[in-house]
């Protein structure tokens, strides 16, 4: 049976493009109020204004850095402020880097686990209680088939990715009997800004549709037993089951072969 988000509020964070708008429409379009957060505050009020007049559904923009100290915390605070409420999560923000790890800048590094782990963790942490307390919740943590094996050159980003689909996947477990339904969601290549800062370079597979991506994501958690993960597109899939099956090191040669392209 598929959820009422109807009269429920959910926070979707990086959602100014790409994962977090789509998930900021179609949840809109299911009856979800919404709390949107990013740093483009400009690209949020545009999105927020467009899903009010679309769906009658309340939409709250917030502009917010959540790689900075205390953000999580911060929004937290903000919210119950305002009274709003927050009964499900999509915890969607993060980037990455590709170069050498060595010559990477130690500070984005630093913004990057700051971001795709600290934050992640924290958000959940600071909402969690609200969404065990609804006894209908939902929290969607955006992974990617990045965390399935070593990334080369993109080494930070696919350990994070790896950190966040194993801390979704414990949370999915001490949640069962809850009522609160936990997803990793794995997407692959898929076609938003996520490449204009990690470079096409970065592309593994051919892309794939936002819209496609966020589909299975909630159809998935519409389920009356999700799994704890779910992995975008068959040959997606297919790729992550031969590399548990290879050794890690012809893994991580392969990957190497496709993340290394154009570095020198």
């Amino acid at each position: 049976m598929a959820i009422a988000y109807t009269g429920t509020t959910v926070l979707v964070t990086g959602a100014s493009s790409g994962l977090g708008e789509e998930f900021a429409r179609q949840l809109a379009a299911r009856g979800a109020d919404l709390v949107l957060v990013a740093r483009r505050i400009d690209r949020l009020e545009l999105l927020a204004a467009e899903l009010r007049a679309s769906h009658g559904v309340n939409v709250t923009p917030i502009e917010r850095d959540l790689s900075t100290p205390d953000a999580a915390s911060a929004l937290a605070a903000e919210l119950t402020e305002r009274g709003i409420p927050v009964h499900s999560l999509v915890n969607n923000a993060g980037f990455a880097t590709r170069n050498r790890f060595e010559d990477e800048e130690p500070a984005r590094i630093d913004q990057e686990i700051a971001l795709n782990v600290g934050a992640l963790v924290a958000l959940t942490r600071q909402f969690y209680p609200q969404l065990r307390s609804h006894n209908a919740g939902v929290l969607i943590n955006v992974a990617s088939t990045a965390g399935y094996q070593p990334v080369p050159f993109m080494a930070v980003y696919g350990a994070a990715k790896a950190f966040v689909l194993s801390f979704t996947e414990a949370l999915w477990s001490e949640a069962q009997g809850t009522g609160l339904k936990i997803l990793a969601l794995s997407p692959g290549a898929t076609r938003t800004e996520f490449f204009d800062v990690a470079g096409a370079g970065a592309q593994v597979g051919s892309f794939r549709t936002s819209v496609g991506v966020v589909a299975l994501a909630l159809a998935t958690v519409d389920r009356r037993n999700p799994p704890p993960s779910v992995i975008d597109g068959g040959m997606n899939r297919a790729t992550t089951i031969m590399t548990r099956l290879a050794s890690r090191r012809l893994v991580a040669a392969m990957t190497r072969r496709v993340t290394g392209r154009g570095l020198s």
